[in-house]
């Protein structure tokens, strides 16, 4: 991502176990290029993929490696959808463009697995479903209508009572749950470098190591410029750094709130506590204002995720909300040792939408998941593709302008604020 710290990849379980990472050396000369993509996480490199693929020249520069920011650092759950349901899109948008953007984003995890299948990507991608559960009845009640809307829409939806979702997940905490049967879990890390080792096959170039530190239009094409002094020239160029945007272009950092996702991952459980815990293999994240998200992964560990403090971790102790968490919701895993412990930035939206900006003519931005970024991503980023490659006018999301957040230098106190605020009305819920 293109951020000015340290860009050495974090350590995670992700980072332990992931596949090889292709050679992505930084940019050594100047390059020429049809579109040049600053940030290689998944929308960076499906829509690299794809241009390649369709003959277009395409040049990627990060200033870590691929996977280093939010692509390589999340939970590794593939969830379709928006946090809007099929109903409020549509009322809120219309026809056309609602139902646009239900396709896309209801689709999403379709193209994540039928593109992982067709690249023969090994990240560990299981596709056993979404339980989504409540701790009220009034989100249980929302939960009821996005399940009779999806449901309308051909997809084979359950619902459980508060029984089935303690037989499903393990834990007596929830009311009720819905679960929606296209979603599904992977290895996150290993998905990214399945998708740059696709890419550079396809002829895109990819250059880790490469912080861009100037942009500029010249004639009709662009400059950008790297911390080392290459450049790479491109009629058209995407921004694609997400949670780990910064100042490249003036005003794009403040559209985004760049909240910290905290992770802890247990040692391998045992047979009996594997089974004990979404034994289905399902991936979990509930209703809460502040929520939990919770799976196994391919070796038995579990892993709890859920929003932190904003300054970045320095201690175990800085995770032991999640721990205090865990036990909670599982009393079996109390004395099960935390094995790993990482944070990444999730990025933020003040309409809980996915941004596409156009400031200047050749220039796109795409950035925005709001905790949807696997699957999201991934098929914005092929739309994105279609769009650079002039094979669709349109895009499923509205093209906005580059709006800033009104004091989004005191993003830090409100966000804090608004962290205590959802903590106590999920407690008084």
């Amino acid at each position: 991502m293109n951020v000015a710290v340290n860009p050495g990849l974090p350590a995670s379980l992700w980072a332990a176990t992931a596949l090889p990472a292709a050679p992505t050396p930084p940019l050594a000369e100047s390059a020429e290029a049809d579109v040049a993509i600053v940030g290689a996480g998944y929308t960076g490199l499906v829509t690299a993929l794809h241009l390649a693929e369709a003959g277009v020249r395409v040049c990627v520069l990060d200033a870590g490696e691929p996977g280093w920011g939010a692509s390589g650092r999340n939970g590794g759950q593939v969830i379709p959808g928006l946090k809007y349901d099929p109903e409020q899109l549509l009322a809120r948008f219309g026809e056309v463009r609602g139902e646009a953007m239900i396709e896309a984003a209801g689709g999403a995890a379709d193209e994540v697995f039928a593109l992982i299948e067709r690249l023969g990507i090994q990240c560990d991608a299981s596709r056993k479903g979404w339980i989504q559960p409540a701790v009220s009845s009034v989100a249980l009640r929302g939960l009821e209508q996005r399940a009779r809307q999806w449901s309308a829409r051909g997809v084979a939806v359950e619902l459980l009572d508060k029984p089935a979702v303690a037989r499903r997940i393990g834990s007596t905490d929830y009311l009720g749950a819905w679960v929606d049967p296209r979603a599904g879990s992977l290895q996150p890390l290993s998905y990214v470098r399945g998708l740059a080792a696709a890419a550079l096959r396809a002829g895109a170039a990819i250059h880790g190591h490469s912080r861009v530190t100037a942009l500029a239009r010249q004639g009709q094409r662009w400059t950008l410029t790297t911390a080392q002094g290459a450049t790479v020239r491109a009629e058209c160029v995407l921004l694609a750094s997400n949670g780990y945007t910064d100042d490249l272009w003036p005003g794009l950092r403040q559209t985004l709130i760049a909240a910290n996702s905290f992770i802890i991952a247990t040692q391998p459980l045992p047979a009996h506590l594997r089974q004990s815990v979404l034994p289905g293999g399902e991936v979990c994240s509930d209703a809460r204002r502040l929520l939990l998200y919770f799976k196994q992964d391919a070796q038995g560990r579990l892993l709890l995720g859920g929003r932190g403090p904003f300054p970045e971790p320095r201690q175990a102790s800085d995770w032991a909300h999640l721990q205090r968490s865990l036990t909670g919701l599982f009393p079996q895993l109390a004395g099960v040792p935390i094995e790993y412990r990482w944070s990444g930035r999730v990025a933020l939206t003040q309409d809980f939408l996915p941004h596409v900006h156009e400031p200047a003519p050749g220039l796109s931005m795409l950035l925005g998941y709001n905790g949807r970024g696997v699957a999201l991503a991934t098929s914005l980023g092929r739309h994105m593709a279609r769009r650079l490659a002039g094979q669709a006018e349109d895009f499923p999301f509205p093209v906005t302008p580059v709006r800033r957040i009104p004091l989004h230098g005191l993003q830090r106190l409100y966000l804090g604020a608004g962290i205590a605020w959802y903590r106590l009305l999920d407690a008084l819920l």
